[in-house]
């Protein structure tokens, strides 16, 4: 008599499959070689991802002299800090109203950068 050999496969779906392939890939060495498609994306983030950090600090800082300001002009008892309190409170608002003409402005500067590496990639992907 012949022995059969009995196995059990199973086969997971597809988003488990996507699952398993996350977990993995995080403890898989990254590879040093990048796509185009890869670059294209990482080339496009970066156009704006320091203008939006130079921005927000701006603008952050910027709303907290406007506080300050207004903290010092406005509390009882601190009469000697009112002009004061109102130029700070003038800085901190030209520092709200300057903060999204900085991104746009650094943003055009890095795409301006950017726009012959772009231009390169995107026409040998569309190819």
């Amino acid at each position: 008599m012949e022995a059969k050999k009995e196995t059990f496969t199973y086969t997971y779906s597809a988003k488990e499959q996507e699952e398993i392939k996350k977990i993995r890939g995080k403890y898989t060495p990254p590879t040093k070689e990048e796509s185009s498609m890869e670059r294209l994306r990482r080339l496009d983030k970066s156009a704006t991802k320091g203008a939006a950090i130079v921005s927000l600090i701006v603008g952050i800082v910027s709303a907290l002299l406007l506080g300050v300001g207004m903290c010092c002009a406005m509390l009882p008892g601190w009469e000697a800090y009112f002009i004061p309190g109102i130029v700070i409170g003038i800085v901190g608002i030209i520092g709200v109203i300057v903060a999204y003409p900085i991104y746009t402005r650094m943003v055009k500067r890095k795409r301006a950068k950017l726009a012959p590496e772009i231009m390169r990639l995107s026409d040998e992907l569309m190819k």
